[in-house]
């Protein structure tokens, strides 16, 4: 299968590429800046937010998985409907017009917008979204579905909720810098979806594979909740450490909460949310669809996730 991967170095893209690599696959890595992959392998520099690639160069590509895209949160409502929105759907025209078969979009559990509930949210519960992040992917689905909904290349949406793997990001990568540092336990409560990047690839590779009817969206996400204490109990255990004291009250993790967020300009939302708000989804209709099942646990991953990194695990 030839296959076009774009943000080839990003978090997701580097794992991606290696998997597709490994199984024979012939990849054209595309990202932004044009830096090599972290076995060396080159990639076309290629600015979606400024140009396309030709449709010359988009013939006889089976799949396309598009990663690229703008995930900071403090980034310009107009970079994200540029490069999130337009260029999503620039992309997917240019590549049905190529006669590419799949086109496989890596949206976010973000573009379902806010849960109105705690329990379990699937594919159709779906609020306005209140971020530009949020906003731009719900936008960039919307329009991919109205688009090519009876075209001939088949385009499908993965939502994934949070993904994890060896290098931490976000308030994962804190809270692992934080037990090695002596961080007290968190308070209880709250919970999250989570899946591990190992697991997300391997949804990408069976949509990319199996002939579906429109457009469908799949939700990607561990049917187990996570915690925070609960990811730093894992954590601490990871580390040899044993469980950890409580000494910090409730009250003093919010306030720290909201200093967090006043200092880094909060958009979307909350610190607070994010570690101790309930945000889950269900993963069914993806398994009912293609039979995929998550096989990696975040305490699996753990230990390693506490292991200095060398740059080029790091992809630098």
């Amino acid at each position: 299968m030839k296959c076009l991967v774009t943000g080839a170095t990003g978090f997701i893209g580097r794992d991606l590429c290696q998997r597709l690599t490994l199984e024979g696959h012939s990849v054209t890595a595309l990202s932004r800046t044009g830096s090599a992959l972290p076995d060396g392998t080159p990639t076309e520099a290629l600015d979606l937010a400024h140009e396309l690639p030709g449709v010359d160069r988009l013939r006889g590509i089976d799949a396309v998985f598009h990663l690229a895209g703008i995930a900071h949160q403090q980034a310009p409502a107009t970079a994200y409907r540029t490069v999130n929105e337009q260029a999503t759907v620039a992309l997917a025209r240019r590549c049905a017009e190529a006669g590419v078969g799949r086109f496989v979009y890596v949206s976010s559990v973000k573009a379902m917008g806010p849960a109105s509930t705690d329990t379990r949210r699937e594919e159709s519960d779906c609020q306005p979204p209140v971020e530009p992040y949020g906003e731009s992917k719900w936008r960039a689905e919307c329009a991919l579905r109205e688009t090519f909904r009876d075209a001939a290349m088949q385009v499908v949406i993965l939502r994934p909720a949070l993904v994890y793997g060896l290098e931490p990001k976000g308030n994962l990568a804190l809270l692992a810098r934080g037990v090695r540092r002596g961080l007290p336990r968190p308070p209880a409560g709250g919970g999250r979806s989570l899946v591990a990047l190992e697991d997300l690839v391997e949804a990408m590779l069976l949509v990319s594979r199996l002939a579906m009817p429109g457009v469908p969206t799949f939700i990607v996400a561990d049917p187990r909740p996570y915690s925070t204490r609960a990811l730093y109990d894992q954590l601490r255990l990871a580390a040899g450490k044993g469980t950890g004291r409580a000494w910090l009250p409730r009250p003093l993790w919010r306030l720290a909460a909201a200093v967090l967020d006043r200092l880094g300009g909060q958009r979307g939302d909350s610190t607070w949310h994010k570690l101790f708000g309930t945000e889950l989804y269900s993963a069914a209709a993806l398994t009912r669809a293609t039979g995929w099942q998550p096989r990696v646990s975040f305490g699996q991953l753990a230990p390693r996730m506490l292991e200095p990194r060398t740059a080029a695990e790091q992809g630098s």
